[in-house]
């Protein structure tokens, strides 16, 4: 008979135990919204990425058409050569220059969101430990008075 007290004193002091699936939640709620935010980043520069290689293949393709437009003069094909090789360097910085303000921003925009998801991070686990530290001392508290109760009762019977 004492054995069966002691797995009841078990198991009240197992179910004593707070679990606080609100923290949990709340936790994977933040996580979450983190994501998404961190997810309309990435899908705003692949969006302004695409637009700058659109723009980029269609200039290009303008001026290659330009090259292999026919001319009066030899001389002709070699000046557009050259001025397609010329363009092509010009639209090639002016484009990099373009991808590289997408690649800042971006940087900036997930060094934002890093810093705000540490702060509340951080608030919510401060929190959560304070909450939890009080339950688990109470409950602790609870099953120790339980268990003691119990040793006690099962010394009393022998």
């Amino acid at each position: 008979m004492a054995t069966n007290d002691f797995t009841k004193t078990m198991q009240d002091f197992m179910g004593a135990f707070p679990v606080d699936t609100k923290a949990m939640q709340d936790a994977f709620k933040t996580q979450a919204a983190l994501g998404e935010k961190m997810s309309k980043v990435v899908l705003d520069a692949a969006e302004k990425s695409a637009d700058i290689s659109t723009k980029w293949t269609k200039d290009a393709l303008n001026k290659i058409g330009e090259v292999a437009a026919v001319k009066e003069d030899p001389a002709e094909y070699s000046k557009s050569v050259t001025d397609f090789a010329s363009t092509s360097a010009e639209m090639a910085s002016e484009h990099m220059a373009a991808f590289a303000e997408i690649a800042k921003r971006v940087q900036m925009d997930t060094v934002e969101l890093m810093m705000a998801a540490g702060k509340d991070a951080s608030a919510e686990a401060t929190a959560a430990v304070k909450k939890a530290t009080s339950d688990v001392t109470a409950a602790a508290k609870k099953a120790s008075d339980e268990v003691t109760s119990a040793a006690k009762k099962a010394t009393a019977s022998k």
